[in-house]
């Protein structure tokens, strides 16, 4: 059965992703508006009230904006961590949520929603118990890692053996050092609780690459700090300079698209 892999919009304005098989399909954030959700399902031949579940990576509200219109609307269960759900609770413009539609979930520990298995994986960033999530349908596997400061051992072997990837490649490091963000928030971003840049993100791409690697979208930029263009080259540069069998042109690898949905991918 084939997967189908669909970015709405990602970048640091807001994060939208939609998964699924023919039968089956989730949301991984919604922070975008429902309206813009909708429009952008609608470009894959879906419908907002087709999703069988929301997956919360976390709860800035670039991940979350539109979560509150669209959960009240169509009565969609909402999947995250204790501490994500206690955090959404208390972001007023979400708005309230019925309790019963919130499914809480624990880091590490898999769960079914229909025909896909979702593990969601711990990462360290600058919230109150974010997760990634790695989706499976039989001998299928994707997963979207974004929001991710730094990354170990533990983290490149969850991404082993992945069919397609949506990976953050946030920012340039000196686009940010000269940049006019102030001294705390440039200091929070490079930080280990922050995002991932466009040379980290290559170094990591290259410790998951395998011989029968699909595609990898590179997601999350910060409109401010970085260029689709560079990101792209300097992902591609440091896969090929890495210690690794890959070069950067061996695989499928492009930029997701900030604010229109990106092209599918099916695998």
């Amino acid at each position: 059965m084939t997967v189908k892999f669909m970015s709405l919009a990602s970048g640091s304005s807001g994060n939208c992703i939609c998964i699924g098989t023919d039968d089956c399909h989730v949301l991984i954030d919604a922070g975008i508006s429902g309206k813009r959700i909708e429009n952008g399902l609608n470009t894959f031949d879906l419908k907002t009230e087709e999703m069988q579940a929301i997956l919360v990576t976390h709860e800035h509200i670039d991940h979350i904006a539109g979560l509150g219109v669209i959960a009240r609307r169509y009565g969609l269960p909402i999947y995250a961590t204790a501490g994500t759900i206690d955090a959404i609770k208390h972001t007023k413009s979400v708005g309230t949520i019925d309790d019963a539609l919130f499914c809480e979930i624990r880091p590490g520990e898999n769960f079914e929603v229909g025909e896909l298995s979702i593990e969601p994986i711990p990462i360290s960033h600058d919230a109150a118990e974010p997760v990634a999530y790695k989706v499976k349908n039989g001998a299928k596997t994707a997963a979207v890692m974004t929001d991710l400061g730094i990354y170990d051992d533990a983290t490149i072997e969850k991404m082993q053996h992945l069919d397609a990837l949506l990976l953050e490649a946030n920012h340039d490091v000196h686009m940010l050092e000269v940049g006019s963000y102030p001294y705390p928030l440039k200091k929070r971003i490079l930080g280990e609780r922050g995002h991932l840049s466009n040379e980290l993100s290559g170094k990591l791409l290259g410790q998951v690459l395998h011989d029968n690697f699909g595609t990898v979208m590179l997601g999350h930029l910060s409109k401010e700090n970085n260029y689709p263009e560079l990101a792209y080259e300097t992902v591609r540069l440091e896969v090929t300079l890495g210690d690794n069998p890959y070069k950067g042109d061996d695989f499928p690898m492009y930029v997701a698209r900030r604010d229109e949905p990106s092209p599918r991918i099916v695998f």
